[in-house]
């Protein structure tokens, strides 16, 4: 596609224009300016969203230090929600999540993603372990 203006690069990460601009500005999104006009190359932002080894959100690092790594094991869409199943390591996590979230971060079953737990509360459980 090559170089997108602005608007195109809001579209494309789906943020508003003024944000992208700001995180131009502020030099963490990777942009020129051209005049009074930003010019931003999509390969360039394909590498800013975190399609390499860490999980990133419009070109930012994350503050939550919980950021599990697994696969979409499955996928339920279904009115306005979307089940999404993750293997982590020999465990299983389940995110309901907004059918819109879903559908902008083109999720499929098989495919590499990170959990991100924010929490403020974290509780404990002793037993025995299922089986």
């Amino acid at each position: 596609m090559g170089l997108l203006s602005a608007d195109q690069a809001a579209s494309y990460l789906h943020l508003n224009v003024k944000r992208v601009q700001a995180l131009a500005r502020a030099g963490k999104l990777p942009g020129r300016r051209v005049g009074r006009k930003w010019l931003f190359d999509e390969r360039d932002l394909d590498a800013a969203r975190g399609r390499g080894a860490r999980a990133e959100v419009g070109g930012l690092d994350l503050s939550a230090r919980n950021q599990l790594h697994g696969r979409v094991l499955g996928l339920a869409v279904d009115g306005l929600m979307a089940e999404v199943r993750i293997g982590i390591g020999d465990q299983e996590l389940v995110a309901i999540i907004t059918r819109t979230s879903a559908e902008r971060l083109r999720l499929k079953v098989g495919e590499s993603v990170f959990a991100v737990v924010k929490s403020t509360e974290v509780m404990i459980a002793k037993g025995t372990a299922p089986s």
